[in-house]
């Protein structure tokens, strides 16, 4: 379906375009900031890195740099938010003192329209318990004005102050009305082993969830897909696992959407195991069946070293916005 498409914000009403914020494979510089993609047009299928290819968004808060964006669409306003952790070029403690004593703050930036965003500011979600506050997500509800915020936490015992005992991933979730206040956390997902990177999407009346299994267990479930009827339900169950486990050792940080003209599903999955690290391509017709095909590389192009965030479907003149602001 061909589409006229006006710059002016005020003239353009329907669905078009994509924006994907996201961090970028750099072991040697600096890339844990936050960088905007937009697609060409509206296909999800070609990118363009914008801002001639620099960050978009930077934060001297906490750890000084940010992994695994998430932008939330709320009544009128966008939050984007990320975890506050830098690897390169930070403190030097390693994976597994991170997951002990990693910050337990978010970083979030505010805005009104994609292009000129608030100072950010460091909100303190996961509980005093928590080693750490990483991949945050973020789901607006409509009908309460809130959003509901949920994290990967080791947790700890509270006579174990400086989180010496073995712990593993829970998933956490709270709620907020501005990112600023949230409700004490409760636990979204144990599996009795460390699970990450959950990302979910409704779809007619249920909750589809896609997570990443880090138990490092023979059989482990790796990226992995669920189907529930709520996000705080307890009646989830596995549709698929080992997504794109064929393709490469090492994938991580699923993100998932919907193309608006075509209506497939789009899941892409972040593979770590060769360098530049970055994002594999899967579609599918069905999102209840969990059937995922790869795309070929004559068939979709991103930019390498595109890592873990999040793609926003845009709509109201959003996309010639950002062209204007960041191409």
């Amino acid at each position: 379906m061909n589409r006229e498409y006006a710059a002016d914000p005020e003239q353009a009403t329907t669905p078009y375009g994509y924006l994907l914020v996201h961090f970028i494979d750099d072991p040697v510089g600096h890339g844990e900031r936050i960088y905007f993609s937009l697609s060409d047009g509206d296909t999800p299928l070609r990118w363009t890195r914008m801002n001639h290819g620099e960050p978009v968004l930077e934060s001297r808060l906490g750890t000084t740099g940010v992994r695994d964006p998430y932008l939330v669409r709320g009544d009128g306003e966008f939050y984007l938010l990320a975890t506050d952790l830098r690897v390169v070029g930070g403190d030097d403690l390693g994976w597994p003192e991170w997951t002990r004593v990693g910050s337990r703050n978010l970083v979030v930036w505010r805005s009104d329209d994609l292009v000129e965003w608030s100072e950010p500011w460091l909100a303190e979600v996961a509980p005093p318990t928590a080693g750490m506050a990483w991949a945050p997500e973020a789901s607006f509800d409509a009908t309460t004005g809130r959003f509901q915020v949920y994290w990967s936490s080791h947790l700890y015992s509270e006579d174990d102050p400086n989180h010496r005992a073995d712990s593993y991933s829970r998933v956490l979730v709270s709620e907020t009305e501005d990112f600023r206040e949230f409700s004490a956390s409760t636990i979204m997902i144990d599996r009795g082993h460390s699970v990450i990177d959950t990302t979910l999407v409704r779809h007619q009346g249920r909750v589809y969830r896609f997570s990443k299994d880090d138990g490092n267990l023979p059989d482990s479930d790796k990226v992995f897909q669920e189907v529930g009827s709520g996000i705080l339900a307890d009646d989830f169950t596995v549709v698929t696992t080992r997504i794109a486990d064929d393709l490469f050792d090492d994938v991580e940080g699923p993100l998932i959407f919907r193309d608006h003209e075509s209506g497939k599903w789009h899941l892409w999955v972040d593979q770590y195991s060769l360098s530049p690290q970055g994002y594999i391509p899967l579609v599918s017709d069905d999102l209840a069946a969990g059937d995922w095909t790869p795309l070929g590389a004559d068939e979709f192009s991103l930019p390498a070293g595109t890592k873990h965030g999040v793609v926003l479907p845009l709509r109201d003149g959003e996309w010639g916005r950002l062209a204007a602001a960041y191409l």
